[in-house]
């Protein structure tokens, strides 16, 4: 019998509701004042309603909201490192109170689900700025994200009568009740998650299979929610990586799924965020690579790792998995890190993701070493198409 990692807090949540309660909720929502979300809010929606986010069963409140700023814990402790509220403009918070029921939608006017308001209270923008993102600078995309939202924010638990529509990645949409179904039925014990918001090139095939070296089962989290502009198109990236794993990986060893989220670009403190999230997804270790959800040059390389020494490891539960800067030696001929290989730069083929997307748009194609053929031919091909068009 494989018994998997307790969700964080202990207990996976479901915000969806069902049945009676979710007729009742769906009577009653066009009454109700309506609050058109931005897509990442809707993102987050998602990730607090499939218990992605568990243990929260809503949106910040102002406790803990200062709370994961001050100290990286909710009010009760908890670990938490990232901010996840629902900003609203002075305007519309002159209509709403604490008690209301407001009715949820996406910027369609689809029906989401409804908050139930517990507080309304400042967006605290430059301390958040500076506490999570380590910065004001609103060339940051996590910064400038920010200062683009309401005022104030509201708070409260949320029920959801309506998942996010989608046409895309259907398949690999997998809950965290769905992916710990698939780990126990394969009764993978110890699974290791991988969190990318880019093609995954050798680099990251190095350090999955390392890693895949000493747990039962890979899961490959590509994150498709929002991100800034340059990044590649999840549907491009999508295509990756189900090349990598047909043509490289041992199948029944691997699990893809999407990471629905939106990117924060908060290096370090997105970094035990996102290792608690794949805790709840059913994950027992996570792979930290260099500058992890970092963005410019905010972060140093390795601060996404240090992070972690500020926390007793039972507090986050999930083990994180630490890797050095890899690359590519025509010395050692094969992948290596500065931990294993002894020469110098001159022999070791790395390339920066800015560096690659130039190369794309001018058609040229990532050498093997960087890439394997097939993925540089999808880059190459999607990046030529989206030139034209």
């Amino acid at each position: 019998m494989v018994t998997l990692i307790e969700p964080h807090g202990g207990r996976l949540i479901s915000r969806f509701v069902e049945g009676k309660e979710r007729e009742e909720i769906v009577e009653r929502m066009p009454s109700l004042r309506r609050l058109t979300m931005k897509d990442f809010e809707v993102s987050d929606l998602y990730m607090i309603a499939c218990g992605g986010f568990s243990p929260l069963e809503g949106f910040m409140t102002r406790e803990d909201y200062h709370s994961v700023m001050d100290n990286m814990r909710l009010r009760n402790g908890l670990v938490w490192t990232i901010p996840v509220t629902l900003s609203v403009t002075e305007e519309e918070a002159r209509h709403i109170k604490p008690g209301d029921e407001v009715a949820l939608t996406d910027r369609n006017g689809d029906y989401l689900g409804i908050i139930h308001v517990e507080d309304i209270y400042p967006n605290d923008r430059e301390k958040e700025a500076s506490e999570v993102y380590g910065t004001q600078d609103k060339c940051h995309p996590g910064v400038l994200r920010l200062y683009e939202k309401g005022d104030l924010n509201i708070g409260g638990k949320v029920s959801v009568v309506n998942r996010p529509k989608h046409e895309t990645f259907l398949k690999y949409r997998l809950d965290p009740a769905d992916t710990r179904r698939i780990f126990k039925e394969r009764g993978w014990k110890r699974v290791v998650g991988f969190q990318t918001r880019n093609p995954i090139h050798r680099a990251h095939e190095y350090i999955q299979k390392c890693a895949l070296e000493m747990v039962d089962g890979l899961f490959i989290h590509p994150l498709v929610g929002e991100t800034k502009k340059d990044d590649i198109p999840a549907e491009i990236r999508m295509r990756c990586y189900e090349v990598l794993i047909e043509n490289y990986y041992p199948k029944d060893r691997v699990l893809l799924g999407v990471f629905p989220a939106a990117m924060r670009y908060a290096g370090p403190k997105e970094a035990v965020f996102h290792a608690i999230v794949r805790k709840n997804y059913g994950c027992t270790h996570f792979i930290v690579g260099r500058d992890h959800a970092g963005v410019g040059n905010y972060y140093g390389s390795f601060d996404a790792h240090y992070i972690f020494d500020e926390f007793d490891p039972e507090e986050i539960g999930i083990t994180p998995m630490f890797f050095d800067y890899t690359f590519y030696c025509r010395k050692c001929d094969g992948m290596a890190s500065y931990r294993t290989c002894p020469h110098d730069s001159t022999y070791h083929i790395s390339l920066s993701g800015t560096k690659v997307r130039e190369m794309l748009r001018e058609g040229k194609t990532p050498p093997p070493e960087f890439t394997r053929p097939e993925v540089a031919k999808i880059l190459v091909e999607a990046l030529s198409r989206m030139q034209t068009t």
